[in-house]
């Protein structure tokens, strides 16, 4: 079923922008295409989906470097919990 939503989800264009030049921002920082990062947010989501109700549309997914490092940062609102 999320699967059909996002298909159907209507985002503004403004924040499709926004999350594009999000992409392209850590594209340039990390080295690492916004495909890829998609992809992993993607993977993100359906991961924790199974264990916890996200809030998907304010999600955050950085990937932040330093001259030695590089590091994920996601932020995920949790809405709730699920109880198995």
């Amino acid at each position: 079923m999320d699967f059909i939503n996002k298909l159907f989800k209507e985002d503004s264009s403004k924040d499709r922008a926004v999350e594009r030049l999000r992409l392209v921002l850590v594209h340039d920082r990390a080295s690492v295409s916004p495909g890829l990062m998609e992809s992993l947010k993607e993977d993100l989501i359906d991961v924790i989906s199974k264990y916890m109700d996200i809030d998907e549309q304010t999600m955050e997914v950085n990937l932040a470097s330093s001259e030695r490092s590089a590091s994920l940062v996601a932020n995920i609102p949790v809405k709730r919990i699920r109880r198995q």
